[in-house]
């Protein structure tokens, strides 16, 4: 059984979620606190301009870029749904449940935009994909919320079954119990993860789903204004849970008690039993230190990514597409023939990209230059090959088979920005000028900060947080650097290595790690 451990970093500006499985890097996912987009909220908007020639709208939603909405992106129901929008604000009494609403008749698949909208309206539109390089996010107006088993799809009536629920006696049994006990006017998809689960538990999320939709027009006429977010998505964490937990789930460490509590409860609900998983990290080091995850981030995401046996990938990334080469590296130095040494490191390689592509969440046109091999078998067994490595993909991809060049195209549903982190480090000190004042003068500028400190503080008590090389040379031999900074200037100090830190770069923090301005 695969271990998967979801390791979280809650910062003062950010969330940052690594997920491993045996230990390896396969996902990070960043979360500003202070995000203002994200695939699935539902937004009310506006109207801005009718563009026919594309038959398109341009969709105020606050963002500084108008959100684009095609006629094809609106949704068979979208009468419906406006016409629920146009009950709610001039209700009076009580609010007219979805299953007593009469439907309107579905828009024409073939008709235009201005056949349906007209600038100045307001509209319910949900993200479909984040603002990604210049352009605005992307909208649709079919609208569904997601839960754990199942996502709810207001004014529809269909129900999917998931199609990797390979059983057709569970799809019907699935399908045959959500037609019972959905309400009217509710379509339901049903998700992999619902594959055996008893009644009761799709019952109860699918009243809640239902709950979540409705209470959101309830509350309209409370704040009418618009644009605004109208019902918001899970934020990314909880959505991440959402998706990827499962019996197989080992722990889920975050250093943020509030957060860990709110993540337990949201696992109490989801799987009850399992909460124990979560676990809050106390250490002194960063947790992403701690749990090896910076060392692998700093490797994984340079241009170059090395794999087995000195074989390695470039990545180049452009605005149309990505690009990877593979490269064999040492192995063409191996005493084997051409072909078998180039099977052997496609297959390694196309590992480490489906790895790379979940954990860059790399989406659009990928094309991938593998060495050349000359049989037929050989290229299908790695077609083969990657497509069972890529199967654990969550986000909806196609493999097209090798061309007779060694080109392989792989598109993947893009919904969000890239993640791409800068591994090389800008020097501290010349702040990339290619000079630097002299070392010699370098712990004197520490101990000059440290005087500085001692002035404004009451605290004598400091950590110095810095590089692993710096902190090994202030940390040797029988009496260390640190220790005569820290009796010439009467005060206590210990030295922590981070190595996330620039080669130079160092901190100061009170003895609870709450770091000291200097400015």
């Amino acid at each position: 059984m695969i271990s998967k451990d979801l390791i979280i970093d809650s910062g003062l500006k950010e969330i940052s979620i690594a997920l491993l499985e045996q230990k390896q890097l396969v996902e990070l996912n960043k979360e500003k606190k202070d995000i203002r987009f994200a695939v699935g909220d539902i937004y009310l908007g506006k109207v801005k301009k009718i563009m026919p020639g594309l038959n398109a709208a341009f969709i105020n939603v606050g963002y500084e870029r108008d959100a684009f909405l095609h006629y094809l992106d609106l949704g068979a129901q979208f009468r419906s749904l406006h016409k629920y929008y146009e009950i709610a604000i001039k209700r009076k009494g009580k609010m007219l449940p979805v299953h007593k609403f009469k439907n309107e008749p579905d828009i024409n698949k073939e008709g235009k935009i201005t056949d349906v909208l007209k600038t100045g309206q307001t509209v319910i539109v949900q993200v479909t994909k984040e603002p990604i390089s210049t352009k605005g996010p992307r909208l649709g107006s079919e609208i569904s919320i997601a839960g754990r088993n199942l996502v709810l799809l207001p004014f529809s009536d269909k129900v999917s079954i998931s199609s990797k629920i390979e059983s057709a006696e569970e799809k019907n049994r699935l399908k045959t119990l959500i037609q019972s006990i959905k309400p009217k006017n509710f379509g339901v998809i049903v998700r992999t993860v619902a594959e055996g689960k008893k009644v009761a538990t799709l019952d109860a999320e699918l009243r809640e789903l239902v709950e979540r939709f409705e209470r959101a027009f309830y509350d309209l006429r409370k704040d009418i204004s618009k644009p605004r977010l109208f019902i918001r998505e899970l934020n990314l964490t909880n959505a991440i849970l959402r998706d990827i937990l499962n019996v197989s789930f080992t722990n889920i460490t975050v250093n943020d008690q509030a957060l860990a509590a709110d993540i337990k409860q949201y696992v109490r609900e989801i799987a009850p039993g399992k909460e124990k998983i979560v676990k809050i990290y106390k250490g002194d080091s960063p947790i992403f230190d701690y749990f090896g995850v910076t060392k692998q981030i700093k490797a994984l995401f340079g241009k170059t990514v090395s794999f087995k046996h000195g074989s390695y990938l470039i990545i180049e990334h452009t605005e149309a597409l990505h690009v990877i080469d593979v490269n064999s590296g040492n192995r063409s130095k191996v005493d084997t023939d051409q072909e078998t040494n180039a099977l052997e490191v496609n297959l390694e390689a196309a590992k480490e990209i489906a790895r790379q592509l979940r954990l860059r969440d790399m989406g659009g046109i990928i094309v991938i230059d593998f060495i050349d091999m000359q049989s037929n078998d050989n290229k299908q067994k790695l077609f083969d090959t990657m497509k069972e490595i890529m199967a654990d993909d969550r986000t909806r991809h196609n493999i097209l088979p090798l061309s007779k060049y060694g080109l392989m195209q792989i598109t993947r549903q893009r919904v969000r920005p890239e993640m791409d982190i800068s591994v090389e480090e800008k020097c501290p000190t010349c702040n990339g000028a290619g000079k630097i004042g002299p070392a010699l003068l370098y712990i004197e500028k520490i101990e000059r900060d440290l005087k500085t400190i001692i002035e404004k503080v009451k605290t004598r008590n400091f950590i110095l947080k810095v590089h692993p090389f710096l902190g090994a040379y202030l940390t040797k031999g029988l009496f260390p650097v640190y220790r005569k900074i820290a009796k010439r200037n009467n005060c206590k100090l210990e030295v922590r290595a981070i190595n996330s830190y620039h080669f130079l770069e160092y901190r100061f923090t009170d003895k609870f790690g709450d770091e000291i301005d200097l400015g």
